[in-house]
């Protein structure tokens, strides 16, 4: 397994342990640690991708999750399943905040995917890929001509827009990409 796979992977499960058992904040990089030595021992460079995706993920979570409910509308967020509540976090947060020349927007889509067909339900995967494709191309497909400041205008407006939906209800406009996905994985759930 590739050295970022397997530390997104960690970043993953910790996530979902922070989560699932509603361990406060501050708690994150305890179980990031236990989790790298668990699962990636002796890991070359140590565990830096997995601590910065976890914290940064921790600390854009209110901002991540009204993306989440504004790309998933018929999904209320704690009605989706943890494990893709968690791979939903990551990706977005690797969408929005991560290095693209680090990590290109379609490799960590695509990787939010795996660890979906991986952790997640026979659904998971389309569920995932939905929510992630809406924003994506809400972001105005970066990577495709972008310029640094084009990309940061992108993802201001989409943060605004984002807290706008948290402080009032749906933002006016909402998403102009449908999320088959979704009513797929409602579909696959009765």
């Amino acid at each position: 397994m590739a050295n970022r796979h397997l530390q997104r992977s960690v970043a993953m499960q910790s996530l979902y342990e922070w989560d699932f058992k509603g361990y406060p904040n501050d708690v994150i990089m305890d179980i990031v640690k236990h989790n790298l030595d668990e699962f990636a021992p002796g890991l070359e460079g140590g565990g830096g991708f997995a601590s910065r995706l976890t914290e940064g993920v921790v600390k854009e979570q209110a901002t991540i999750d009204r993306l989440i409910e504004k790309c998933a509308p018929e999904w209320p967020l704690e009605q989706i399943a943890s494990v893709d509540r968690t791979i939903l976090r990551l990706g977005i947060f690797e969408l929005l905040y991560g290095d693209y020349d680090e990590v290109p927007p379609k490799v960590a889509i695509n990787e939010s995917i795996e660890l979906a067909k991986s952790f997640g339900s026979d659904s998971s995967p389309k569920f995932v890929n939905g929510v992630l494709g809406t924003i994506y191309r809400e972001m105005g497909e970066p990577m495709k001509d972008d310029s640094s400041e084009k990309r940061k205008a992108r993802v201001d407006s989409l943060r605004e827009e984002a807290e706008s939906v948290g402080a009032g209800g749906a933002a006016e406009g909402g998403v102009s990409a449908e999320v088959d996905s979704a009513s797929e994985k409602e579909a696959a759930q009765d």
